[in-house]
């Protein structure tokens, strides 16, 4: 069973930028939905951003015109590039993936196969 791997995490002014990367482990074959999702402590997770194998993108409205989410499907491979970052941003960024295609981004956590770790992004003074 395959796994995914994020990285880029780390501690960061408010106003800053991150890129967070997300590579399988173990996965030989496409990747359909590839998506990020953040929890806060205290707070239920949630979509901040998913793209599909053909380029489409939605975003979460506290992160939309700061955030962008971008991927390679040769190397299925997922990028989050996070700017002009606030305190509330602060969570662990979670990737994850289907195995399928699906013709709507409208998912739900269960439709999603494969999950991350998780890193953990702070912003802070």
């Amino acid at each position: 069973q395959g796994q995914l791997v994020e990285s880029g995490g780390g501690e960061v002014q408010p106003g800053g930028s991150l890129r967070l990367t997300c590579a399988p482990s173990g996965i030989s074959f496409s990747l359909g939905v590839m998506a990020w999702y953040r929890q806060a402590p205290g707070k239920q997770r949630e979509l901040v951003a998913v793209i599909s194998s053909g380029g489409t993108t939605n975003l979460g409205d506290s992160v939309r015109g700061r955030f962008t989410i971008s991927r390679d499907n040769a190397k299925n491979t997922v990028w989050l590039q996070m700017n002009s970052l606030k305190p509330e941003d602060t969570a662990v960024y979670y990737c994850a993936a289907t195995r399928r295609r699906y013709p709507s981004l409208r998912l739900r956590e269960s439709h999603f196969d494969f999950w991350g770790q998780g890193t953990q992004v702070t912003v802070s003074s």
